[in-house]
């Protein structure tokens, strides 16, 4: 009986284990490559066998940094994945909606409609974000990753890698800004100039409470927004399109509080008596809306993607609409 349970406990003991580098993984970081191949493992973990030296590729230690090389030969030591519950399951809705909501789709690429209120995946108490349930949905999708992040409250455009060689090729259009994103937003008050350049360099904060913030600060990376007017409410609030020409957190939402106007329904930029305001017409959430995508394909497409507006984006247009003319 003892020899048949030392025997099974050696079955079940890790061991090591050899994968060599496809060509679909080239210049991606060892870190990046462990957090998918040790799922369950702490980050922490995967780091400190990094710094030890566990992890070897083609025979030699490397640091976090490391891009992969097609060929490369990884070497992963025996890790003991710590046993999982089984992941929530996606509601019917949930995946109805979702399907519903893809944009575009290619053997590479998909875009969808982001609902508001989804995050783009989970952690902090949160089971299922978008990444996770689409994965779900789509169990025979052997790679889906995000290329990008929307904030949860704001819906609209988000692309999903569906291949390595098509997230390494819109990671560098990101970084080159060779796509342009378009959103809309409905700000609090009249915004005056037509057409408007915000350039104001953006710093991230952590307040004495723990929360982090963004603001303009000198320090700051350089951080570039054009607006322009699509429809005013009278005084009360304002339809502007808003076009990053950077990518930092928070930006559109920090730029538009620097400019006298910050986004209903921002709980971190937008005062509590403007929220309040706006929550009585109605407005609940944060008015942000990924609205376009302006992509070059690696085939020379020019991809132009549109989302509509969801229900409560357009209830608090037609709702700021009745207000004004009954003024």
């Amino acid at each position: 009986m003892l020899d048949s349970k030392k025997q099974q406990d050696t079955q079940d003991r890790p061991s090591v284990r050899f994968v060599k580098i496809a060509a679909d993984r080239e210049g991606q970081r060892i870190d990046n490559f462990l957090r998918t191949e040790l799922k369950g493992i702490p980050k922490t973990l995967i780091y400190r066998i990094l710094r030890k030296g566990e992890i070897r590729v083609n025979k030699k230690r490397i640091k976090p940094d490391y891009k992969l090389v097609t060929g490369d030969e990884v070497r992963i030591p025996p890790v003991r994945v710590p046993e999982q519950d089984a992941p929530v399951p996606v509601g019917k809705g949930l995946a109805i909606h979702l399907e519903s909501a893809v944009l575009y789709e290619s053997d590479a690429l998909i875009i969808l409609n982001k609902p508001s209120g989804l995050a783009v995946h989970g952690g902090s108490g949160i089971s299922n974000g978008l990444i996770e349930a689409l994965r779900q949905i789509r169990p025979d999708a052997r790679f889906l990753e995000l290329v990008h992040r929307l904030d949860r409250d704001t819906s609209g455009c988000i692309m999903v890698a569906k291949k390595r060689s098509m997230l390494r090729f819109l990671h560098e259009a990101l970084r080159e800004k060779r796509i342009r994103k378009v959103y809309h937003a409905l700000v609090v008050g009249r915004w005056s100039n037509r057409r408007q350049r915000i350039n104001a360099p953006l710093l991230r904060d952590e307040l004495r409470s723990g929360e982090r913030v963004v603001r303009v600060h000198a320090d700051g990376k350089e951080s570039i927004t054009d607006f322009q007017v699509l429809r005013r409410f009278g005084d009360l609030a304002t339809l502007v399109e808003a076009s990053p020409l950077t990518g930092r957190t928070h930006q559109i939402r920090v730029h538009s509080q620097f400019a006298g106007h910050p986004i209903i329904g921002d709980s971190k930029y937008a005062t509590d008596t403007s929220n309040e305001q706006m929550r009585a017409l109605g407005l609940k959430r944060l008015m942000l809306h990924a609205a376009e995508l302006h992509i070059t394909l690696p085939d020379n497409e020019k991809l132009k993607v549109c989302a509509d507006y969801d229900d409560e984006m357009s209830l608090a247009i037609d709702a700021l609409l009745a207000h004004t003319q009954g003024d």
